[in-house]
């Protein structure tokens, strides 16, 4: 059975050994069907992978990027944003939501702040921008696709650290958030090691079962034998 000491170790052993498909077949087993976020949620470079804790980030739409309202959040360009970049911790994702998707909602200069504190990378439910300053990052970044509109003037974060939903799947800070070019997916806190543990056998099952293939066994036999397709 798989082990690891600390979240280094976790993510570390996500990255190289799990992938989208293996871990949202173990959480299909274990009753959790609605884990994965929307699939128009991709990388902005095929070969990128997230795996990190969630910090939640709540957005809003605005109409004007400085306000004389009620509420002080919207007095302040961004909102919380730049407050919410600087509590980012090690290992830890960015994940976004709550705009309309009109604008971007991650850029260079925000993922430059975020890979300096050591996150994991970023999640937006919406656009990001400066697709080539993030590239050269290498920094793991998901989003609908590129758009250069800005969110200053068009949306503001209001909340984070808080409970956020994607279409129907809930998040959780400290949630894992793992995707790759197949999909982005969350993994329940209070499960996260019988997932991955979980997963990490039939990975290496699937490994076996593919060799079996190539040498000649039919499927229904290799299924019969190893209980993996």
């Amino acid at each position: 059975m798989i082990e690891w000491k600390n979240d280094d170790e976790l993510f570390e052993l996500l990255r190289s050994e799990l992938y989208s498909a293996v871990i949202g077949d173990i959480l299909d087993k274990m009753g959790y069907f609605h884990q994965f976020l929307p699939q128009r949620i991709q990388p902005i470079n095929t070969g990128m992978v997230v795996a990190g804790r969630a910090m939640t980030v709540l957005e809003a739409d605005a109409f004007e990027e400085l306000s004389n309202g009620k509420n002080p959040i919207m007095r302040k360009p961004f909102g919380l944003m730049l407050e919410a970049l600087d509590d980012l911790k090690k290992n830890e994702v960015y994940i976004c939501t709550g705009s309309s998707p009109f604008y971007a909602l991650v850029g260079e200069l925000m993922c430059t702040r975020m890979q300096i504190l050591g996150a994991a990378g970023a999640v937006a439910n919406g656009f990001h921008r400066d697709t080539n300053g993030i590239e050269e990052l290498k920094f793991p970044c998901f989003s609908y696709g590129r758009y250069a509109q800005d969110q200053a003037p068009r949306g503001k974060v209001i909340d984070f650290r808080v409970p956020i939903e994607i279409e129907g799947v809930r998040i959780y800070p400290g949630d894992i958030i793992f995707g790759d070019l197949e999909g982005v997916l969350v993994i329940p806190k209070a499960v996260e090691k019988e997932v991955i543990q979980r997963a990490y056998e039939k990975a290496t099952g699937e490994k076996i079962v593919a060799e079996a293939i190539k040498g000649g066994m039919g499927a229904k036999e290799s299924f019969d034998k190893y209980g993996i397709m």
